[in-house]
């Protein structure tokens, strides 16, 4: 520029630059469709190697595909956060049979590693992992092999010690791309984020009652979805108090809803049975509070306009504080006795609000079901980086669901190249071979 230095720009994530870039990276990941089982079973015969060389790469190889671990690289940590991928994991980040469980369950050993370390962006990767569990030794999965290799790799090494002294980022690298070109770790968990999610999805499409949910019962379904996606690639984020105390909050207002509703079926009851009909309860006139609200707000917003020395703006700001919590208390309130009628209500009127607050209060379950399950797992990241856009853009239009119940405006705009896809599109090495 005009200073002699270099400015950088970067394009927009609408761009169709960064588009074309998105398509070939889950492009390059549905080519593992096809390629999938030549590599695991390359890695598998490995893990049994007399060659201490070739076994470090093949568990290394597994732990990449299985775990979704990243390769991880050598950085000082005086200057940086102690961050640790598969090369870099040291003895102290593996604590074998943690739970003392090392014994035998039905025909088979429980063989337990916790690892624990700080993954990218200094986020705790905690798991425990039983390598002796079906998921990890069905169709010659070598959980059991994987194990033993790690306390082969660990023996007789300090904490500080590396697990995979014989191996490092640029000699893994070297070898994925060895096995398919551009193949990475990354690609390794683009590809499992990607199937795992499609095939989560064919799972909930294929109970007996699915065409039954609503629209919001299929959303939740979907979430679940990410959410394994996202425990797969440890997507986590931190729980703040404020999220803590809106979650209470949300639980007090369900509470709320069913006294609520507990009071219209005794309402219903009076009105049947025509005892204490004089004494169903009405609502309160809410006009004078609105008004004096309204008034607060007015005056509130004219002092902040016309404040000019510091006493001025502070009584502003006081005023403005307190218009505002004038606004949360009518809002309460409407919300105390918004079950209720001003007049006398009929039969008919009450039945229809009954069922009314019976939807109301399942939809708030569902929802704060939803953000409890979620509160420590960031959906976001996946859905951004790693599940391919077409599988959720096609499931919408299979299940008739608004594109916006999952995706942002923003990540609407981010993959508009996937939008066309046809609601039977599928992630497969087909996708990949179209680039």
């Amino acid at each position: 520029n005009i200073n002699n230095s270099v400015k950088y720009m970067q394009l927009a994530a609408q761009s169709s630059f960064k588009g074309k870039s998105d398509r070939s990276k889950y492009s390059k990941a549905a080519l593992l469709c096809a390629n999938i089982g030549k590599i695991r079973a390359a890695y598998r015969k490995k893990l049994k190697a007399k060659d201490n060389d070739k076994r470090q790469v093949a568990t290394a190889m597994w732990v990449i595909d299985r775990l979704a671990l990243r390769v991880g690289g050598e950085k000082d940590t005086e200057e940086e956060a102690d961050t640790v991928g598969c090369c870099s994991l040291r003895v102290e980040h593996l604590h074998f049979d943690p739970n003392g469980n090392n014994t035998e369950e039905g025909d088979r050993k429980i063989l337990e590693i916790e690892l624990e370390f700080l993954g990218k962006d200094s986020m705790l990767f905690k798991q425990t992992i039983d390598f002796g569990a079906e998921m990890y030794n069905e169709n010659n999965g070598m959980g059991e092999q994987v194990f033993k290799n790690f306390e082969t790799f660990c023996k007789r090494k300090k904490d500080t010690d590396e697990v995979f002294n014989d191996l490092t980022p640029t000699i893994l690298n070297t070898h994925l791309k060895e096995i398919m070109d551009g193949l990475s770790a990354k690609v390794f968990r683009t590809y499992n984020a990607s199937i795992t999610l499609q095939d989560e999805l064919r799972k909930t499409e294929e109970l007996s009652h699915w065409n039954d949910l609503t629209v919001a019962e299929k959303v939740t379904e979907y979430n679940n979805a990410n959410r394994q996606v996202a425990i797969l690639c440890n997507h986590q984020k931190t729980v703040s108090r404020a999220q803590e105390t809106a979650l209470e909050t949300f639980g007090d207002k369900i509470t709320k809803l069913k006294k609520q509703k507990g009071v219209l079926k005794k309402i219903l009851a009076a009105l049947n049975t025509g005892k204490n009909a004089k004494k169903i309860p009405l609502k309160k006139d809410e006009k004078k509070l609105t008004e004096k609200v309204a008034k607060s707000i007015a005056k509130a917003k004219k002092m902040k306009e016309n404040a000019t020395t510091n006493e001025e703006k502070i009584a502003a700001t006081e005023a403005d504080l307190a218009a505002k919590q004038s606004r949360r208390d009518l809002a309460d309130k409407k919300f105390e006795q918004a079950h209720l009628w001003e007049k006398t209500p009929s039969k008919d009127q009450v039945a229809k609000k009954i069922q009314s607050w019976t939807q109301k209060i399942a939809k708030a379950e569902m929802n704060l079901k939803h953000k409890d399950d979620n509160k420590e797992v960031s959906l976001g990241t996946s859905k951004i980086n790693y599940m391919d856009p077409r599988i959720s853009v096609a499931w919408c239009k299979r299940n008739e669901v608004p594109i916006e119940k999952i995706f942002s405006k923003t990540l609407t705009g981010k993959f508009n190249w996937a939008m066309a896809v046809l609601p039977e599109w599928e992630f497969n090495a087909e996708i990949g071979k179209q680039g």
